[in-house]
Parts: C-alpha cells; structure tokens; sequence
C-alpha cells in the first residue's frame, strides 16, 4: 500500500496539476491513496516551516510531498515537490501530466476559493459546538434573576448562539444559586446548553467569553462613605487577576448595577490592564429613567424619547443633557412621515420645569432607588449587550462609561459617561456632534469627585469632599451603599449657571 501526503498553498497552480495526477492514480491504481492538505498563502510558509522542522526536512516550496510509510512506521519519507513527484508516477506508473498553464492556473484559484469556504464553514461549526460562556457574578442578587431570562431568549446574543451559564458569587449563597439554577432549568430554553454555579474564586471566569459584573451581595453594613469606597478595592483586585488569569482573551466584561459604576469599571481596568479595553460600564439604566420623566410630561411613551445624553458618574454625579433629545410619534400641529421627530427642548415650553422640577425627580429617583431596581438594571445590561455584538440603532446616541482618551477635554484615565454608537462588535465614541460641548465648570465638577473617589478607595486621600457650588440644579447623583437594605445620598443635587444650556 502507497499512501501519499500532499501539502500546498491553496492557490499554488503546481499543487493543482500535482493534486490532479495523484487523483487519477488513486482512481486507477488499488494500492494508491493520497491525503490532501491546503494551507492559506497567508500561513502557508509558517507551516511549512513547522513540517519541516518537525519531521528534519530540507523543503522551501509548494507543494510538499512525502510517502507514509504505513508498513514499517516511522515519520515518513520526503519525495520533494511537484518535480520530483511528477518523475516518481512516470518512473514507477508510466504516467504524467499534460495539464496546461492557463487550466493550472483556473484549478489553483478554485482551491482557494474552496478552501476559504471549509475553514469558513469550520468556524461556524465551532461555535455551533462551542456554547458561549457567560459569567455573572454576585449572581444572587435581584438583577440576576431579572437578567437570566434576557440573555438566553435569544435575542442579545442570537436565536442560534448557545450559551453555557455561569454563576458565581460567595460560598455563603452557594443554596440561593442552587435555587435559582432550578428555575433557569424549569425554562426550557432552546438556546441554553448548560447552567452551573461557581463559590469557588480560583474557578471563576473560567473561559468566559462574556463577564457581567453586578452590584456586590453582602450582608455586612458598611458606616462612612469612605469605608464603602474601599471595600470595592479588594474584590476588583480579586475579579482582575481572576479574568487575566482565566477568562477568554477577548473577553467582554459589563459592568452594571446602582453603585460605584465608574469606580468598579475603572479599579477592574487597572488590575486587568491585558482586557482593559474591552472594559464598560452601563449608562442607560440613568437613561431610562430620564426619558421615563420625559415621557410622564409630555404624555407619550419612553419608547418615542431618543438621544437622551449622561455624562460623568453614571451611579453618581452625572449631567443630563437634553440638547440632542429628540421625540418621535408625537401628537401636535405638525406632523411628519415616519421618522419625523421634533426637539424635546422646543416642545417644552416650562423651563422651570427643565430645570428644576426634571432634575429633581430625577435626583429622587436615584437617591430612593426605589425606580432602579432589578428589572431596570436587567434590561439595561442586556440591551447594552445587544448592541455590544450587534449594533446599535442607525443614527442614535448612546450613552455608555468608558475610558475617557481625552474626548469633549475630558481629562485622560477617567471611567466617563459620554456619548456613543456600537458598530461591528465595538463602540465609537460621537466627537463629531455639533453643539454638545462641555463647558470647563461642568466637566471640572463632573471630573472632580470621580477623581476622588478612586483616591479614597485606593488609600491615597483620607476623606471625600463633595464639589460645592451654588445653583447645582443640573446635575444630580447618588449611590446606593447596600442593595437589599440602606441607600445612602453621596452628594447634593448638581445645577447650571446661566450660561450652560443641557438642561
């Protein structure tokens, strides 16, 4: 028995007319048989070189050919290339190839083609067999248990993406997460593979392609805002190394929840410096309750309210800004074909009630968190997601904490609320927007607490001093210290001076 290997690039037009004559002596020899190996021209030379290499070859060109040795064993033996192949089937076979250039040359592009579509359709089948691996951690908590069933509909990752689920939180919850795993199994859900629960921390995010991080369920009671700030430092410690050292390498890491948003996105991005940019936080929680106030006044419904923008601390000092705000389906004198949308702030006619009475609300709403419970923080997540993998809607302004790199001047190396768009798997920040600028007071204000928050939380200043100023009306902020029991009001409502024109 003769078993032949041959090995080339996919558009090499000699591996073709060398294919093409160990095709017809298999065909019309009983003891022939070839195996067949294409490698894209872009990887072809690196393995080659590990054939070589591995097998103590001396070979430079397309195609490789070599002889199995099936009988005896061994590495096998090298033939050479298509030159020598073509000598060895006319000295041993009597016979040889006629194959002209020009068909040489069609054949080779034929084969790249062909095998751009196998690995294609390999990668596919991959991801098939490979369910999506999704960490939730502190998954005990209320917005777990409204998030779980977003995520395994289908419509955040995709009617055909797979998820495994993973859940992770203290051993102390280890019989919460059991619970809960029973319930999500009482689901039926075609799109979830596996469900399992981890009280381990050496095991968490174990191949995890997707890391939402929640609101901490603890139970101990924390006294000064100070303390509360620094014990957010051990954990994200923790989450990082956790995440560099187990988790995918393209891993995408949500961070969500109703307390020290920007603090946790930003402590998590320096002990995860490796996947540091595929790093956010949340901001259409802060969103929604603003075009939900918008709404309530001009009696229509949230869903018709666009272009709502949050700037700085998403889960504390944050600036609402309405100037791009945009309201569609809305009964007045005039009216549009659809897509037609007037301004919010020209329909408004009360500024008292911008300026004042609107932020108020919205300021109430946050101290409370009476509004932004587990199903607003749910929904919030899950939709960020969404557009994460699949884009956002065409034309609309999405308000999500990132990295500030020095957009809109403000300062490099803060988690900052601003405006964006999801495109292709990724996040493009809007610096093209016309009349959305901030002035120096605003993002000073803005800038100033989330500076020190990540001061005190790292040890480097004793005690947070809130901004001061008069007129803060504008501006409104808050953070939760604990979940399922206390809401403790960080600072006073922000405002605007005469000149600022958000809202």
């Amino acid at each position: 028995m003769a078993k032949f290997v041959i090995a080339g690039k996919a558009n090499c037009p000699y591996y073709a007319k060398a294919e093409l004559l160990a095709d017809y002596l298999q065909k019309n020899l009983p003891d022939f048989q070839i195996f067949k190996i294409t490698q894209h021209p872009d990887v072809w030379e690196e393995w080659l070189e590990d054939v070589c290499e591995k097998n103590k070859w001396d070979h430079s060109t397309s195609p490789i050919i070599w002889r199995e040795l099936l009988d005896r064993g061994g590495k096998g033996l090298l033939l050479g290339g298509y030159n020598e192949f073509l000598e060895h089937a006319q000295l041993y076979y009597d016979v040889t190839s006629s194959m002209t250039t020009d068909m040489m040359m069609v054949i080779a592009q034929e084969n790249l083609q062909t095998h751009i579509e196998k690995e294609l359709e390999k990668e596919s089948l991959k991801d098939i067999i490979s369910p999506l691996q999704v960490w939730i951690s502190s998954a005990s908590t209320t917005a777990c248990y409204h998030l779980i069933p977003l995520l395994i509909n289908g419509e955040v990752f995709g009617m055909h993406t797979e998820i495994s689920l993973n859940l992770f939180d203290r051993q102390q919850r280890e019989n919460c997460l059991r619970s809960l795993v029973l319930e999500i199994e009482d689901l039926a859900s075609p799109n979830l593979r596996s469900v399992s629960v981890c009280t381990n921390a050496e095991n968490a995010f174990l191949q995890a392609q997707v890391i939402i991080i929640l609101d901490d369920s603890t139970d101990e009671e924390v006294y000064t805002l100070e303390s509360c700030l620094r014990s957010r430092v051990p954990l994200c410690r923790l989450y990082g190394y956790l995440m560099e050292k187990n988790a995918d390498k393209s891993v995408k890491v949500i961070v969500g929840g109703k307390t020290f948003v920007n603090l946790k996105t930003a402590l998590l991005m320096q002990y995860a410096p490796n996947i540091a940019p595929n790093i956010i936080a949340v901001a259409l929680g802060v969103e929604g309750q603003a075009k939900a106030t918008l709404a309530r006044k001009m009696k229509t419904t949230s869903s018709n309210i666009k272009d709502v923008i949050i700037w700085g601390n998403i889960s504390g000092n944050n600036y609402v800004d309405l100037r791009k705000t945009k309201i569609y389906n809305y009964e007045s004198a005039i009216w549009g074909p659809p897509g037609y949308y007037h301004s919010v702030l020209k329909l408004i006619f009360d500024s008292e009630w911008v300026n004042k009475e609107f932020v108020m609300r919205l300021q109430n709403l946050s101290t409370t968190g009476k509004e932004f419970g587990g199903i607003l923080s749910a929904h919030s997540i899950a939709t960020t997601l969404k557009y994460w993998y699949y884009g956002s809607p065409p034309g609309e302004i999405v308000s999500l904490g990132i990295m500030s790199e020095g957009q809109f001047d403000i300062p490099e190396g803060v988690v900052f609320s601003m405006p964006v768009k999801f495109e292709n798997g990724t996040w493009e920040v809007l610096t093209d927007l016309e009349g959305i600028s901030l002035s120096e007071q605003i993002i000073k204000r803005l800038t100033d607490d989330l500076i020190q928050e990540k001061l005190v939380a790292l040890g480097d200043l004793l005690t947070f001093q809130p901004v001061k100023e008069e007129h803060r009306d504008s501006v409104h902020s808050n953070v939760g210290l604990n979940e399922e029991k206390e809401q403790v009001e960080l600072y006073d409502s922000e405002g605007k001076t005469e000149d600022e024109t958000a809202i």
